[in-house]
């Protein structure tokens, strides 16, 4: 088993490899090489800690039943707070199949996390659904305050059901990023938690943006919506937590990413 690397606390920059990219030479420097071009920094600078199988399979065996080897686990992040005006997520699209920065930003803004710039990027195709419960695990690290556990989880169903709708249905994945930005405001301003409500407003932006996706797509992405905006007080109250902490100057200006990969469904089975 590989153990995680250890990094200054006051860093503002860390990489978390995947075990399987971190074990091979040639995988780490080709992920290396993304940092260095995308991020433009020094990664001798840069703290980074390993995640390994028994991590993933922690989770994803609760939410795909799927169990994955050392050997299978290749998706990293860079995650940089010195550009932390706004949340940014840049995704290498020649390695990630699935998961766009679009969908990673609605879904951690459902969570309350709302700056940095995260880098998503792996040696070999992956989905890149992974990345999502590390960044969440970040921000509990570096503010000692927790994200509550309903609405981690409704965060990371927004990005798995994201998924399953653009592997079963072929829609555009940008597509269906807007549709479900445009759902999740329209839901939040008029406060609708009715399930056939969000039912009938995603009909309406479906029809309107002349998308093609099933009824079962559908009524699972109402589910979704639905629990995003059952946990919105949770989340109020995890941000208004973080806000008290980083205006006492509290904060250590760096994040220490224990939980990436904390979720699976990869039709490679490559996370």
């Amino acid at each position: 088993m590989l153990l995680p690397t250890g990094f200054a606390t006051d860093s503002n920059l860390v990489i978390t490899y995947g075990e399987t990219t971190y074990a091979n030479n040639d995988y780490k420097s080709v992920v290396d090489s993304f940092f260095v071009d995308q991020a433009n920094v020094d990664l001798n600078n840069v703290g980074s800690k390993v995640i390994t199988a028994d991590q993933v399979n922690e989770v994803s065996s609760g939410i795909t039943g799927k169990s994955y080897s050392s050997g299978q686990i290749y998706s990293s992040a860079l995650l940089d707070l010195n550009d932390n005006a706004d949340l940014k997520v840049s995704v290498d699209k020649s390695k990630i199949t699935t998961i766009t920065g679009e969908m990673y930003i609605s879904a951690l803004k459902s969570a309350g996390i709302t700056s940095g710039h995260v880098y998503v990027t792996s040696p070999v195709s992956a989905t890149g659904e992974s990345a999502l419960a590390g960044i969440m695990n970040a921000y509990e690290e570096v503010t000692d305050v927790e994200i509550p556990e309903n609405v981690k989880e409704a965060a990371n169903d927004e990005i798995y059901t994201q998924a399953e709708i653009v592997e079963n249905s072929g829609i555009d994945a940008n597509e269906l990023s807007n549709l479900v930005d445009q759902v999740k405001e329209e839901v939040s301003s008029d406060n609708i938690t009715d399930h056939e409500s969000i039912v009938n407003i995603i009909n309406n932006h479906v029809e309107n943006n002349n998308i093609n996706i099933t009824n079962t797509d559908i009524e699972n992405l109402a589910d979704t919506i639905e629990q995003v905006q059952n946990v919105q007080g949770d989340v109020n109250y995890y941000k208004e937590q973080v806000g008290n902490f980083l205006n006492d100057g509290n904060s250590t200006g760096g994040f220490s990413l224990d939980g990436l990969f904390d979720w699976i469904k990869s039709f490679t089975n490559r996370v």
